[in-house]
Order: C-alpha cells, then structure tokens, then sequence
C-alpha cells in the first residue's frame, strides 16, 4: 500500500526540525509498492529519505520525497560457510537502527552494540556507514538489499561491493539516486568480541562494571548511550543532524606542523588529540572547532552545541537552513585559516535556499 500526501510538511521527519514541506510525499509498505510506482511521472526531483537524521533541507523540496517503510525483520542463525556463533540478521529499511541495536543486545548478539542510539533508519545506515566508538556499519554489513530504478529489479549488493569509506559508499557516490535499499542483512555474533578502545567506552564500563570478562552487548550498550546522552542533543527536544562535519584525515607531516605550532603555543607538553589511520592521521573536528572560538557560538538561531562542537542545532526551533549554512561556512572558513584543513560536511544538503531567506 502506498500513502501519497501533497505539499506535506517535514519539520516532524527530519531531525533538524527545519520548517519545509515536501511537493508530494510517499510511504511505502513494501518492497513490492516500489513495482507499482511510475517515477517518470511523480513531481521531480524524487528523494528517498529515511528517518531523516543526516539532512539539512535548504527550503520546501519541490519534488518527490519516498519513504520506504518496510519493518521486516528475519534471522539466520549458524548459516553454512562461516564462523561458528555467527548469525545473519535481515532488517527492514524502515527499521528504526536503534531498535534493531537494542533487540541485538538483549539478543546477546554482538557487533552493534557499539553504534547504539544513532538516529536513523537500517536503509540509511548502509548509504551512509554510519560509525560511533570505533565501529564503523561496513563491520557488520554482509549484504544491502535494493530495488534499481534503472532496470526495476531487486537485487541483492555484497558488502564488499559498496566501496564503504569514513562516512560514504558507492549508494552515495557512483551509484547516487540509482538504487533505493529495501533491507540489510548485518553479520553479528554470539561470540563475545567487546570493543572498548576508542572514545572514552573502556573507561566509561570500568565505573559501572569492574570485570570485562563478564561483559556482554547490552552493558556496552547502555555505556554508549549514556556517553552519547551526555555530548550529544536529544532530537526530540533540540533539532540537529548529529555530527555536522566529518573528521579530517591528514598527512603526517601535516599533523605535525599542526603539533608544532600548537605546542609553541601552549607549551613543550601539549598534545594534539589524534588517531593514526595507517600512514595518516585523523584530527577530531570537533578539537579544532573548539579551538578556533565556536563552542555555543549562534548565528540566528542556530548554534554550534556547546556540549560538543562538532554539532550544529537548531537552537530556538525556529533556525532557517540559510542560518545554518552561514553557521556553516564560518566555522570552516575559521578552521581552514588556523590548521589549513577544510572540513567537509557529513550532514547531506538537500535542496536549494530560497532567495528571501
């Protein structure tokens, strides 16, 4: 079944909360509606939109915005050909992926645990590769279910086919607009295998459990979300996209000029927060924003979150997309003129600014 509503507003299904509405929306029920849907005649552009979590709407979206709302959830444990304790779970597009990480905790199942109360849907999580305390979606992705547009199929896409990086894939590169996910099928385990080295995690389970031997996917859960809780703006209450920008990967010798300078600065001791990514280095966006003055720096009402700089909110509830923009390009602007890096943002632009605004 396939719900159609004209010019309908979206400020209560992206996370931003920006005031927009949408020329025509669909809701999907599943797969099979996509066979029925003629996209040559539905208003242009069409724009597929999850749970709305990673988007900034420049203005009213004068096209087609398709919501695939598909909650079907199936479980295969032990299958042939891989390591014992595996289980391949397949999940809806339209499951909302916090849920799905909370019902593989209490599952005992192991690998998303660490990616837990990340907004979004399961579809999105694989265009994007989403990533929190040192997992990354491509971990656990074994296969992305599609529909293509193109040749009105449905095919199924082996993780390694996606071509995954630090926040992107093919879904939003060579393929973009192409294919619309209909399921993921994520790779997890009754194995134990804890993840606990990045981002403060280790630390954080030492004061609630005194042994990791007897951890299990659920105590890491509840961890995480309680770090996330405490950085982090609830949606519900303070719009945003989560993490506006992406953190920069340099060279080495980049980083240490970055090093030197800051060290002449604030003294011999002083240590730039980093993480080796083999020969390079990744520099914590947030650092360097924080750095350059804009920790709860506003603009209209929008506001670099004084919790955690690497958030932009939609402070007042009332933020245009050009306020966020301006907030935007000052902060990298700022950034590029002290460390010579140009942050790029992991939040995708949709749409253009009307020109009153």
């Amino acid at each position: 079944m396939i719900e159609r509503k004209e010019n309908c507003p979206l400020h209560d299904r992206n996370t931003f909360g920006m005031k927009v509405k949408c020329r025509l929306l669909l809701e999907l029920d599943s797969p099979q509606d996509l066979l029925s849907l003629d996209m040559e005649s539905l208003p242009k552009p069409v724009f597929v939109m999850g749970g709305g979590s990673n988007l900034l709407f420049l203005g009213d979206f004068p096209g087609t915005v398709i919501h695939p709302s598909f909650k079907s959830l199936s479980i295969q444990e032990s299958p042939s050909g891989y390591p014992e304790g595996t289980v391949l779970v397949k999940v809806g597009a339209g499951i909302v992926f916090d849920d799905f990480c909370g019902w593989a905790a209490d599952k005992g199942l192991w690998g998303a645990e660490n990616l837990s109360l990340i907004p979004g849907e399961a579809g999105a999580s694989a265009v994007q590769n989403i990533g929190a305390y040192g997992v990354e979606a491509k971990d656990i992705i074994e296969t992305v279910h599609v529909f293509d547009k193109n040749t009105r199929t449905f095919s199924d896409i082996p993780c390694g086919e996606c071509a995954y990086g630090y926040r992107t894939s093919n879904f939003k590169t060579v393929w973009k607009g192409r294919f619309i996910v209909t399921a993921v099928t994520f790779r997890l385990s009754r194995v134990p295998a804890p993840k606990l080295d990045y981002g403060g995690v280790r630390s954080a389970l030492a004061e609630r459990y005194p042994s990791e031997e007897e951890l299990t996917p659920s105590m890491i859960r509840e961890t995480v979300i309680s770090i996330r809780r405490k950085k982090l703006p609830d949606p519900s209450e303070t719009g945003s996209a989560g993490s506006f920008f992406c953190n920069p990967v340099i060279s080495r010798e980049h980083f240490l000029s970055i090093l030197e300078k800051e060290r002449a600065e604030k003294g011999a001791d002083y240590m730039v927060p980093h993480y080796d990514v083999g020969d390079m280095v990744k520099v914590p966006a947030a650092w360097m924003i924080e750095q350059c003055g804009f920790k709860g720096v506003r603009h209209g009402g929008a506001q670099v979150y004084p919790k955690q700089p690497l958030v932009i909110v939609n402070s007042t509830g009332d933020a245009l997309p050009s306020e966020i923009l301006e907030l935007e390009r000052r902060v990298i602007s700022s950034v590029n003129e002290r460390y010579g890096i140009v942050l790029h943002p992991e939040v995708e632009h949709v749409g253009s600014v009307p020109s009153e605004t």
